[in-house]
């Protein structure tokens, strides 16, 4: 059941993130696409923004199938959980810690769990469900 539940974790938060990835880059699922989150990126001071836009949705997507699938006999699931907890780091301190910790006011609460999430099952393994 343990390895069930690593490939649960794995897919919905992998999966999760390869979404995200799609809004910065290609403007799906209700993003912005790079121009429009770049001009964000741009607003919080990281220059330049389209650049900033393409490394951060790279991360996100590259990292999320990473993570789901865990391939390379689970070496997906490290990097892809490093890919995912680095753009979490960054979210945290360009948005969220002058917020504080609570998401209920835009706080680093949920940008934290996420990374502990994906750290820990690196740290466990991907379990026997990866791919090759």
């Amino acid at each position: 059941m343990m390895d069930l539940g690593l490939l649960i974790i794995r897919l919905v938060i992998g999966l999760s993130f390869v979404g995200h990835g799609a809004q910065k880059l290609f403007g799906w699922f209700g993003g912005y696409g790079l121009k429009g989150t770049g001009g964000w990126m741009e607003s919080l001071g990281m220059k330049p923004g389209v650049t900033m836009a393409l490394l951060a949705g790279l991360s996100e997507l590259v990292g999320g199938l990473l993570f789901a699938t865990g391939v390379g006999s689970g070496i997906g699931t490290w990097v892809g959980a490093l890919l995912i907890a680095f753009t979490m780091l960054v979210a945290i301190v360009k948005v969220h810690v002058q917020n504080g910790f609570w998401v209920t006011q835009n706080g680093y609460e949920y940008n934290l769990t996420l990374i502990a999430v994906v750290i820990g099952v690196a740290l466990i393994g991907p379990g026997a469900y990866i791919l090759f």
